[in-house]
C-alpha cells in the first residue's frame, strides 16, 4: 500500500484539536486512542511509526473485532502498541480478547467479568471500561447507568483485571452539540464511580465529530478513526 503523505498533517491537526478543547475548557488534554478497526495493517504501522510527531506518548490503537486485530498484532510484531478492543464482545471470544489486548473498553454485563478474568494472568492485569448505554438506545450494546455500581464491584473483585473507568457512544445527532447532555451524564456517572474506585481515571468518550464536546465535559480519552485516517473506503 502507497504510504499516506497526509497522514502526519492530519495527526497533528487531530492534536491540535484535542489540546485547543482542552485549554478552552480547563482541563487536561485527553489521551487519543487511533480507531484503526477496517484499516489494515500497514496503515496501522505507519501512524505508529509517526510515534514521535507529538512530542508525547504514541496513541493506542481501538479495534471492533477479535479476529481483525490479531491479523494486524501478528503483522506488526513487537512494535510497541497499545491494543485497546472497543466493539462489543462475545463471551465465546473473551479467550483471546484477555490474552491478546491491554484494555477492553465493551464490558457490560457480567457474564464477561468472568470469563475475561478466566484467561488473564493476575500478574499481568487487564484493563477494563464499563460501556454504558447513556441515551438507552435499543439498539446500542452497554449496560443501563443504574447497572454500574454492581458491575464495578464484579470486577474489583478480580484480581486479573483492573477497573479504570467508563465509555460511552451517544446517540449520533447531527448537531455534535446535542451530544453534549450525554456527555455531562456520563461525566456525573464517571464522578461518582471515581469516588468509589481508587483505580478509576479514564473516561472514554467522543469521536472525530463530537471531540470538542467530549472534553469539554470531562473525557480522558477521545477515540478518532477517520479524522486521523480519512474516509474509509466503500464496502465492496
Amino acid at each position: 500500500m502507497t504510504p499516506d503523505p497526509h497522514l502526519e498533517l492530519r495527526l497533528r491537526s487531530v492534536a491540535d484539536r484535542i489540546v485547543n478543547a482542552a485549554r478552552r475548557a480547563g482541563r487536561p488534554p485527553p489521551r487519543l486512542l487511533a480507531v484503526s478497526k477496517t484499516r489494515d495493517a500497514a496503515e496501522v504501522a505507519a501512524l505508529a511509526a509517526l510515534r514521535g510527531a507529538l512530542g508525547e506518548a504514541h496513541p493506542g490503537f481501538g479495534e471492533n473485532y477479535v479476529q481483525e486485530a490479531e491479523a494486524k498484532m501478528e503483522a506488526l510484531g513487537d512494535a510497541g502498541v497499545e491494543w485497546h478492543l472497543i466493539g462489543h464482545l462475545q463471551s465465546n471470544k473473551a479467550r483471546q480478547a484477555a490474552a491478546r489486548f491491554d484494555w477492553v473498553q465493551t464490558i457490560d454485563r457480567p457474564k464477561l467479568v468472568g470469563a475475561l478474568a478466566q484467561w488473564r494472568e493476575p500478574a499481568r492485569p487487564l484493563d477494563v471500561l464499563v460501556q454504558v448505554n447513556v441515551d438507552d438506545e435499543a439498539s446500542k450494546h452497554g449496560c443501563n447507568p443504574d447497572s454500574i455500581p454492581a458491575l464495578a464491584e464484579a470486577i474489583a473483585r478480580e484480581p486479573a483485571l483492573r477497573l479504570r473507568g467508563l465509555m460511552a457512544i451517544p446517540t449520533p445527532h447531527d448537531d455534535p452539540e446535542r451530544r453534549r447532555p450525554a456527555f455531562a451524564r456520563m461525566k456525573v456517572l464517571f464522578d461518582a464511580l471515581a469516588a468509589d474506585h481508587p483505580t478509576v481515571d479514564t473516561l472514554s468518550m467522543g469521536m472525530s465529530d463530537d471531540l470538542e464536546q467530549a472534553i469539554a465535559e470531562g473525557a480522558t480519552l477521545v477515540r478518532v478513526g477517520t479524522a486521523l485516517f480519512g474516509p474509509r473506503p466503500p464496502k465492496e
